[in-house]
Protein backbone atom coordinates (compact mmCIF):
# COMPACT_ATOMS: atom_id res chain seq x y z
CA UNK A 1 0.00 0.00 0.00
CA UNK A 2 1.41 3.54 -0.78
CA UNK A 3 1.81 5.99 1.95
CA UNK A 4 2.28 9.39 1.79
CA UNK A 5 5.21 9.47 4.03
CA UNK A 6 5.71 13.88 3.73
CA UNK A 7 5.78 14.79 7.21
CA UNK A 8 3.05 17.42 9.03
CA UNK A 9 2.84 19.82 11.12
CA UNK A 10 0.64 19.86 14.09
CA UNK A 11 -2.43 22.05 14.27
CA UNK A 12 -3.48 21.24 17.93
CA UNK A 13 -4.53 24.95 19.24
CA UNK A 14 -4.14 25.31 22.79
CA UNK A 15 -7.75 26.83 22.70
CA UNK A 16 -9.37 23.89 21.05
CA UNK A 17 -7.12 21.34 23.36
CA UNK A 18 -9.65 19.56 25.74
CA UNK A 19 -7.89 19.83 28.94
CA UNK A 20 -8.94 16.28 29.59
CA UNK A 21 -7.27 14.69 26.82
CA UNK A 22 -4.81 11.80 27.68
CA UNK A 23 -1.57 11.66 26.18
CA UNK A 24 -0.86 10.81 22.73
CA UNK A 25 0.94 6.98 22.48
CA UNK A 26 3.85 6.87 21.54
CA UNK A 27 6.10 4.90 19.14
CA UNK A 28 7.09 2.68 21.72
CA UNK A 29 3.47 2.04 22.85
CA UNK A 30 1.74 1.84 20.04
CA UNK A 31 0.02 -1.35 21.72
CA UNK A 32 0.06 -1.41 25.34
CA UNK A 33 -0.03 3.18 25.56
CA UNK A 34 -3.89 3.33 26.16
CA UNK A 35 -3.94 2.54 29.74
CA UNK A 36 -7.85 1.47 29.27
CA UNK A 37 -7.08 -1.42 27.35
CA UNK A 38 -3.23 -2.23 28.35
CA UNK A 39 -5.01 -5.61 30.27
CA UNK A 40 -7.54 -6.46 27.75
CA UNK A 41 -4.60 -6.70 25.04
CA UNK A 42 -2.34 -8.42 27.44
CA UNK A 43 -4.79 -11.04 28.11
CA UNK A 44 -4.93 -11.79 23.98
CA UNK A 45 -1.48 -11.95 23.26
CA UNK A 46 -1.19 -14.07 25.87
CA UNK A 47 -4.17 -16.09 25.13
CA UNK A 48 -3.93 -16.42 21.61
CA UNK A 49 -1.71 -19.43 19.96
CA UNK A 50 0.66 -17.40 18.00
CA UNK A 51 0.77 -18.97 14.21
CA UNK A 52 2.95 -18.28 11.50
CA UNK A 53 2.01 -17.57 8.44
CA UNK A 54 1.68 -20.92 7.07
CA UNK A 55 -0.83 -21.86 9.85
CA UNK A 56 1.84 -23.54 11.72
CA UNK A 57 2.57 -22.87 15.61
CA UNK A 58 5.46 -20.93 16.23
CA UNK A 59 8.54 -22.23 18.62
CA UNK A 60 9.38 -19.85 21.39
CA UNK A 61 12.42 -18.13 19.32
CA UNK A 62 9.58 -16.71 16.73
CA UNK A 63 6.70 -16.05 19.61
CA UNK A 64 9.41 -13.74 21.24
CA UNK A 65 9.69 -12.07 17.84
CA UNK A 66 6.27 -12.03 17.25
CA UNK A 67 5.71 -9.74 20.61
CA UNK A 68 8.89 -8.05 19.99
CA UNK A 69 7.61 -6.64 16.82
CA UNK A 70 4.16 -5.79 18.91
CA UNK A 71 1.68 -7.07 16.22
CA UNK A 72 -1.52 -6.11 16.76
CA UNK A 73 -4.16 -8.68 18.41
CA UNK A 74 -7.36 -9.56 16.63
CA UNK A 75 -10.09 -8.28 18.58
CA UNK A 76 -12.23 -11.12 20.78
CA UNK A 77 -13.71 -9.56 24.16
CA UNK A 78 -15.57 -7.29 21.68
CA UNK A 79 -18.32 -6.38 24.93
CA UNK A 80 -15.11 -5.65 26.77
CA UNK A 81 -13.94 -3.35 24.45
CA UNK A 82 -17.54 -1.31 23.94
CA UNK A 83 -17.85 -0.99 27.56
CA UNK A 84 -13.98 0.47 27.99
CA UNK A 85 -15.06 3.70 25.35
CA UNK A 86 -17.89 6.14 25.45
CA UNK A 87 -17.01 7.52 22.34
CA UNK A 88 -16.76 5.99 18.81
CA UNK A 89 -14.93 7.87 15.87
CA UNK A 90 -15.59 6.49 12.45
CA UNK A 91 -13.67 6.62 9.40
CA UNK A 92 -16.44 6.67 6.71
CA UNK A 93 -14.97 4.93 2.89
CA UNK A 94 -13.69 1.68 3.56
CA UNK A 95 -15.31 1.60 7.35
CA UNK A 96 -19.12 2.47 6.83
CA UNK A 97 -18.82 2.61 2.77
CA UNK A 98 -16.98 1.79 -0.16
CA UNK A 99 -17.95 3.94 -3.06
CA UNK A 100 -22.11 4.58 -2.86
CA UNK A 101 -22.70 1.00 -1.47
CA UNK A 102 -23.11 0.20 2.43
CA UNK A 103 -21.02 -2.67 4.07
CA UNK A 104 -22.47 -5.27 5.45
CA UNK A 105 -23.83 -5.62 9.07
CA UNK A 106 -23.11 -1.45 9.24
CA UNK A 107 -27.12 -0.15 9.83
CA UNK A 108 -27.69 -3.15 13.13
CA UNK A 109 -23.87 -2.11 14.58
CA UNK A 110 -24.50 1.56 15.00
CA UNK A 111 -28.21 0.83 16.25
CA UNK A 112 -26.82 -1.50 18.52
CA UNK A 113 -23.76 0.91 19.75
CA UNK A 114 -26.75 3.47 20.04
CA UNK A 115 -28.83 1.54 22.02
CA UNK A 116 -26.09 1.25 24.84
CA UNK A 117 -25.55 4.69 25.19
CA UNK A 118 -22.36 5.14 23.08
CA UNK A 119 -21.71 8.48 21.20
CA UNK A 120 -21.09 7.89 17.20
CA UNK A 121 -18.68 10.37 15.31
CA UNK A 122 -18.07 10.26 11.77
CA UNK A 123 -15.08 11.40 10.60
CA UNK A 124 -13.51 11.98 7.02
CA UNK A 125 -10.77 12.79 4.99
CA UNK A 126 -12.42 13.13 2.03
CA UNK A 127 -12.98 16.94 0.99
CA UNK A 128 -15.46 16.54 -2.03
CA UNK A 129 -18.64 17.25 0.01
CA UNK A 130 -19.73 19.33 2.86
CA UNK A 131 -21.02 18.37 5.98
CA UNK A 132 -24.56 18.92 4.67
CA UNK A 133 -24.06 16.81 1.73
CA UNK A 134 -22.59 14.35 3.77
CA UNK A 135 -25.59 13.91 5.63
CA UNK A 136 -27.22 13.30 2.63
CA UNK A 137 -25.29 10.59 1.79
CA UNK A 138 -25.99 8.87 5.19
CA UNK A 139 -29.84 9.05 4.54
CA UNK A 140 -29.73 7.75 1.25
CA UNK A 141 -28.17 4.63 2.52
CA UNK A 142 -30.61 4.57 4.76
CA UNK A 143 -28.49 5.83 8.09
CA UNK A 144 -30.09 8.22 10.49
CA UNK A 145 -27.13 10.37 11.38
CA UNK A 146 -27.21 14.08 12.24
CA UNK A 147 -24.95 16.91 10.58
CA UNK A 148 -23.58 17.56 13.98
CA UNK A 149 -22.29 14.02 13.94
CA UNK A 150 -19.70 14.16 10.55
CA UNK A 151 -16.59 15.65 10.51
CA UNK A 152 -14.86 16.18 6.87
CA UNK A 153 -11.80 17.47 5.79
CA UNK A 154 -13.40 20.34 3.93
CA UNK A 155 -14.97 21.31 7.37
CA UNK A 156 -11.71 21.04 8.97
CA UNK A 157 -9.94 23.72 6.35
CA UNK A 158 -12.25 25.95 6.94
CA UNK A 159 -12.56 24.94 11.19
CA UNK A 160 -8.91 26.16 11.39
CA UNK A 161 -8.81 28.96 8.79
CA UNK A 162 -11.32 30.26 11.34
CA UNK A 163 -9.49 29.60 14.49
CA UNK A 164 -6.05 31.39 13.26
CA UNK A 165 -8.42 34.61 12.10
CA UNK A 166 -8.04 34.45 8.43
CA UNK A 167 -8.13 37.97 7.10
CA UNK A 168 -11.61 38.89 5.68
CA UNK A 169 -9.47 41.03 3.17
CA UNK A 170 -7.78 37.69 1.76
CA UNK A 171 -9.07 34.53 0.10
CA UNK A 172 -8.37 31.28 -0.61
CA UNK A 173 -7.82 29.64 -3.96
CA UNK A 174 -9.56 25.79 -3.93
CA UNK A 175 -7.91 23.00 -5.50
CA UNK A 176 -11.04 20.59 -4.62
CA UNK A 177 -14.38 20.37 -5.22
CA UNK A 178 -17.73 21.81 -3.84
CA UNK A 179 -17.28 20.76 -0.17
CA UNK A 180 -14.99 22.89 0.36
CA UNK A 181 -16.65 25.82 -1.11
CA UNK A 182 -19.68 25.28 0.99
CA UNK A 183 -18.27 24.94 4.01
CA UNK A 184 -15.18 28.24 3.11
CA UNK A 185 -18.90 29.82 2.50
CA UNK A 186 -20.50 28.84 5.78
CA UNK A 187 -17.81 29.94 7.95
CA UNK A 188 -17.80 33.44 5.91
CA UNK A 189 -14.11 32.81 4.38
CA UNK A 190 -13.97 34.47 1.00
CA UNK A 191 -12.28 32.02 -1.88
CA UNK A 192 -11.79 31.27 -5.58
CA UNK A 193 -10.85 28.54 -7.82
CA UNK A 194 -12.40 24.98 -7.47
CA UNK A 195 -15.17 23.52 -10.00
CA UNK A 196 -15.22 26.83 -11.69
CA UNK A 197 -11.28 26.05 -13.28
CA UNK A 198 -11.86 22.77 -13.90
CA UNK A 199 -12.48 23.60 -17.77
CA UNK A 200 -9.66 26.74 -18.01
CA UNK A 201 -7.15 26.08 -19.98
CA UNK A 202 -3.41 27.85 -20.68
CA UNK A 203 -2.04 29.31 -23.41
CA UNK A 204 1.39 29.04 -24.10
CA UNK A 205 1.96 30.95 -26.69
CA UNK A 206 5.71 32.13 -26.75
CA UNK A 207 6.16 35.49 -23.77
CA UNK A 208 2.91 34.09 -22.39
CA UNK A 209 2.03 35.51 -18.28
CA UNK A 210 -0.04 34.05 -16.35
CA UNK A 211 -1.57 36.25 -13.89
CA UNK A 212 -2.65 35.87 -10.66
CA UNK A 213 -5.17 37.20 -7.34
CA UNK A 214 -2.44 38.66 -4.92
CA UNK A 215 -4.90 38.97 -2.49
CA UNK A 216 -4.89 34.86 -1.95
CA UNK A 217 -3.64 34.32 1.53
CA UNK A 218 -4.14 30.18 1.71
CA UNK A 219 -4.42 27.47 -1.06
CA UNK A 220 -6.42 24.68 0.57
CA UNK A 221 -5.70 21.35 -2.00
CA UNK A 222 -8.14 18.90 -1.35
CA UNK A 223 -9.67 15.65 -3.54
CA UNK A 224 -10.07 16.87 -6.94
CA UNK A 225 -11.39 14.91 -9.96
CA UNK A 226 -10.94 17.86 -12.25
CA UNK A 227 -7.51 18.76 -11.80
CA UNK A 228 -5.96 20.37 -14.50
CA UNK A 229 -2.17 22.38 -15.62
CA UNK A 230 -4.56 25.84 -15.28
CA UNK A 231 -5.39 24.89 -11.40
CA UNK A 232 -1.65 23.50 -10.66
CA UNK A 233 -0.52 26.75 -12.18
CA UNK A 234 -2.43 29.49 -10.34
CA UNK A 235 -2.03 27.60 -7.05
CA UNK A 236 2.05 27.51 -7.53
CA UNK A 237 2.22 31.37 -7.98
CA UNK A 238 0.38 32.23 -5.40
CA UNK A 239 2.39 30.02 -3.00
CA UNK A 240 5.20 30.91 -4.29
CA UNK A 241 4.81 34.23 -5.24
CA UNK A 242 2.29 35.80 -2.30
CA UNK A 243 3.94 36.63 0.88
CA UNK A 244 2.45 34.74 3.22
CA UNK A 245 0.37 32.36 1.67
CA UNK A 246 -0.52 29.42 3.50
CA UNK A 247 -0.23 26.12 1.69
CA UNK A 248 -3.20 23.39 3.21
CA UNK A 249 -3.92 19.76 2.44
CA UNK A 250 -7.18 18.53 3.51
CA UNK A 251 -5.49 15.14 3.45
CA UNK A 252 -2.62 13.09 2.35
CA UNK A 253 -4.51 10.02 1.14
CA UNK A 254 -2.78 7.84 -1.17
CA UNK A 255 -6.09 6.70 -2.37
CA UNK A 256 -9.93 6.69 -2.32
CA UNK A 257 -13.05 4.13 -2.76
CA UNK A 258 -14.20 6.26 -5.21
CA UNK A 259 -16.27 2.43 -6.03
CA UNK A 260 -16.25 -0.32 -4.75
CA UNK A 261 -14.77 -1.98 -7.39
CA UNK A 262 -11.02 -0.92 -7.13
CA UNK A 263 -8.62 2.02 -5.68
CA UNK A 264 -8.45 5.55 -6.86
CA UNK A 265 -5.55 8.13 -6.79
CA UNK A 266 -6.32 10.34 -3.57
CA UNK A 267 -5.87 13.55 -2.46
CA UNK A 268 -2.30 12.62 -1.56
CA UNK A 269 -1.25 13.05 -5.58
CA UNK A 270 -2.95 16.27 -5.69
CA UNK A 271 -0.87 17.00 -3.13
CA UNK A 272 2.15 15.73 -4.21
CA UNK A 273 1.70 18.27 -7.42
CA UNK A 274 1.93 21.03 -5.54
CA UNK A 275 4.67 20.30 -3.01
CA UNK A 276 6.84 19.08 -6.24
CA UNK A 277 6.10 22.85 -7.80
CA UNK A 278 6.76 24.80 -5.16
CA UNK A 279 8.92 22.80 -2.68
CA UNK A 280 7.07 23.38 0.19
CA UNK A 281 5.37 21.03 2.60
CA UNK A 282 1.59 21.13 3.96
CA UNK A 283 0.04 21.81 7.12
CA UNK A 284 -2.33 18.93 7.00
CA UNK A 285 -6.00 19.45 8.72
CA UNK A 286 -7.25 16.13 8.32
CA UNK A 287 -6.30 13.21 9.71
CA UNK A 288 -3.52 11.95 11.24
CA UNK A 289 -3.15 15.56 11.89
CA UNK A 290 -4.49 16.16 15.89
CA UNK A 291 -6.80 19.48 14.82
CA UNK A 292 -9.85 17.32 14.30
CA UNK A 293 -9.21 15.24 17.43
CA UNK A 294 -8.75 18.67 19.58
CA UNK A 295 -11.52 19.91 17.66
CA UNK A 296 -14.23 17.17 18.11
CA UNK A 297 -12.77 17.22 22.27
CA UNK A 298 -13.61 20.50 22.63
CA UNK A 299 -17.08 20.06 20.69
CA UNK A 300 -18.10 17.40 22.74
CA UNK A 301 -15.91 17.52 25.87
CA UNK A 302 -14.78 14.01 25.40
CA UNK A 303 -11.68 12.69 27.10
CA UNK A 304 -9.99 11.54 24.01
CA UNK A 305 -9.06 8.20 26.54
CA UNK A 306 -13.02 7.19 26.60
CA UNK A 307 -12.46 7.07 22.62
CA UNK A 308 -12.32 4.24 20.09
CA UNK A 309 -11.26 5.37 16.61
CA UNK A 310 -11.89 2.99 14.48
CA UNK A 311 -10.35 2.83 10.66
CA UNK A 312 -9.44 0.87 7.58
CA UNK A 313 -6.27 3.13 7.49
CA UNK A 314 -2.90 2.79 9.45
CA UNK A 315 -1.02 5.69 8.23
CA UNK A 316 -4.12 8.44 8.91
CA UNK A 317 -7.13 6.76 10.72
CA UNK A 318 -4.73 4.86 13.38
CA UNK A 319 -2.38 7.48 13.84
CA UNK A 320 -4.51 10.25 14.03
CA UNK A 321 -6.32 7.79 17.21
CA UNK A 322 -3.03 7.30 18.37
CA UNK A 323 -2.19 11.00 18.10
CA UNK A 324 -5.00 12.08 20.10
CA UNK A 325 -4.01 9.40 23.03
CA UNK A 326 -7.61 7.05 22.22
CA UNK A 327 -7.52 3.58 21.68
CA UNK A 328 -7.84 2.24 18.63
CA UNK A 329 -9.89 -0.48 15.57
CA UNK A 330 -8.37 -1.65 12.33
CA UNK A 331 -10.60 -3.17 9.97
CA UNK A 332 -9.99 -5.40 6.68
CA UNK A 333 -13.06 -3.81 4.79
CA UNK A 334 -11.31 -1.24 3.36
CA UNK A 335 -7.56 -0.20 1.75
CA UNK A 336 -5.05 -1.58 4.69
CA UNK A 337 -4.66 -5.75 4.40
CA UNK A 338 -3.85 -8.36 6.77
CA UNK A 339 -0.42 -8.79 4.70
CA UNK A 340 0.21 -4.88 5.03
CA UNK A 341 -0.75 -4.76 9.07
CA UNK A 342 1.35 -8.01 10.29
CA UNK A 343 4.35 -7.07 7.75
CA UNK A 344 7.58 -6.27 9.48
CA UNK A 345 7.92 -3.18 7.55
CA UNK A 346 4.68 -1.82 8.97
CA UNK A 347 5.37 0.18 12.16
CA UNK A 348 1.87 1.37 12.80
CA UNK A 349 -0.13 -1.10 14.87
CA UNK A 350 -3.67 -0.53 16.04
CA UNK A 351 -4.61 -1.67 19.75
CA UNK A 352 -7.00 -4.35 17.95
CA UNK A 353 -7.92 -5.51 14.41
CA UNK A 354 -11.29 -7.34 12.58
CA UNK A 355 -12.63 -8.25 9.71
CA UNK A 356 -15.23 -5.41 9.73
CA UNK A 357 -17.22 -2.94 12.44
CA UNK A 358 -20.31 -5.30 12.18
CA UNK A 359 -17.78 -7.91 14.25
CA UNK A 360 -18.98 -6.06 16.96
CA UNK A 361 -22.67 -6.97 17.25
CA UNK A 362 -20.88 -10.39 18.85
CA UNK A 363 -21.20 -7.84 21.85
CA UNK A 364 -24.69 -8.61 21.30
CA UNK A 365 -25.00 -11.90 21.09
CA UNK A 366 -23.18 -12.28 24.56
CA UNK A 367 -25.05 -10.06 26.16
CA UNK A 368 -28.18 -12.29 24.84
CA UNK A 369 -27.05 -15.67 25.78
Amino acid sequence: MAICVAPFRSLSSPLLRSSAAAPPCTAKSVVFGCPSLRNLVKQQLTSRPMVSSSGGRMNCSAQVETEATASAPFLTDHAKLIDSVETFIFDCDGVIWKGDSLIEGVPETLDMLRSMGKRLVFVTNNSTKSRKQYGKKFESLGLSVSEEEIFASSFAAAAYLKSIKFPSDKKVYIIGEAGIQLELKQAGINYIGGPEDGDKRIDLAPGQLMEHDHDVGAVVVGFDRYLNYYKLQYATLCIRENPGCMFIATNCDAVTHLTDAQEWAGGGSMVGAIKGSTKKEPLVVGKPSTFMMDYLASEFNIKTSQICMVGDRLDTDILFGQNGGCATLLVLSGVTTLETLQSPENKIQPDFYTTKISDLLAAKKVASA
